[in-house]
């Protein structure tokens, strides 16, 4: 098949004055691009890098491809994950990945929770704040986390997310909802061990690919926060151990969690799902990421497979293949 590779690389944008310092943080580097390529290509595909945007259309339109590889987080809005997608679906387009109304009900959090407590799937209590005058209001017990509504990445999670008292709350909800320009999500806090699991597939054909447990180095388990200062700091191994596969006797209750949140939300070929042990002493959903990172030796589930002796080619290939099978091609 030829198969058309959409994505936002960081290169092609441009920070705009008083933008968060992860202002880029979802978006792909060339190296991903190339090592996704390379991966369809030593499977007998050919590829045609179609991007984004106009660019985006404008190949389309002149010459569709058999299958895309949709790894684009779009741009702008709540729902910008949803924008190529509907685009591939309105040309009759098969892509890989989750269709546009998964995309953007994962990427608001709230909504994501909502949904998965309907099928009754445990997440940790909420609420959504639009105002510092709400911020005052809350009356959900500290400890509490903060953190922008609709963005991915850890972006706007730092340490001081977690917050102990009022005080901390209307400072750290205020700069946020300052820089980000868009509502907060409050939720208590979780102070049990800390789980990311990677699942592929679709539907019943939903399976778990690796569970990696985030075991702190530095701090109390109930007081690490995997910040994005973490995630991107050279350092990182210094201040957390991702232990794959976790040894935790918790890892059947939580992977049971993550793919009852990952089915409930009508994810599609491949995903990554947060859980941590709440007050109680069980797996609580926390968010879901239908368009996990795949960069090679870095993004958590290419580090799952590499754990649980699964190849990136490996990866790609079972991404491809469950799309084939929806589609039927």
């Amino acid at each position: 098949m030829e198969i058309g590779l959409t994505f936002n690389l960081k290169t092609d944008f441009v920070v705009p004055a008083g933008a968060p310092d992860d202002f880029l943080a979802e978006l792909d580097g060339e190296g991903t691009i190339s090592a996704i390529e390379d991966a369809l290509r030593g499977l007998g595909h050919t590829t045609r890098r179609l991007g984004f945007g106009r660019p985006l259309l404008a190949a389309l339109l002149e010459k569709p491809c058999d299958l895309a590889f949709n790894i684009a987080e779009g741009v702008g809005t709540r729902s910008r994950e949803a924008q190529v997608p509907a685009v591939l679906e309105m040309l009759g387009i098969p892509h890989t990945h989750s269709d546009p109304l998964t995309l953007t009900t994962t990427l608001d959090k709230a909504v994501a929770k909502r949904l998965v407590a309907s099928h009754d799937v445990p997440t940790p209590r909420f609420r959504v704040i639009a105002s510092l005058a709400s911020l005052a209001e809350v009356t959900l017990p500290f400890p509490l986390f903060v953190k922008p509504l609709w963005e991915g990445s850890s972006m706007g999670i730092k340490q001081s997310s977690r917050v102990v008292d009022r005080a901390a709350l209307l400072a750290t909800g205020g700069a946020l909802l300052e820089v980000y320009g868009q509502p907060v999500l409050v939720e208590e806090l979780c102070p049990g061990a800390e789980f990311t699991v990677g699942i592929l597939g679709s539907g019943a054909r939903a399976r778990v690919l690796g569970t990696t447990e985030l075991v702190p180095r530095r701090l109390p388990r109930d007081e690490f926060v995997y910040s994005i200062d973490i995630k991107r700091g050279a350092d990182w191994a210094d201040h957390v151990e991702l232990q794959t596969p976790s040894r935790s006797a918790l890892v059947p209750a939580v992977e049971a969690v993550a793919l009852a949140a990952y089915r409930a939300l009508d994810c599609l070929d491949v995903g990554r799902v947060d859980v941590r042990i709440g007050n109680d002493g069980t797996p609580q959903f926390l968010e879901l990421n239908p368009l996990p990172g795949l960069a090679p030796g870095h993004s958590d589930l290419a580090l799952q497979c590499a754990a649980v002796g699964i190849s990136y080619a490996q990866l790609i290939a079972e991404i491809v293949a469950s799309a084939r099978v929806r589609y039927r091609i």
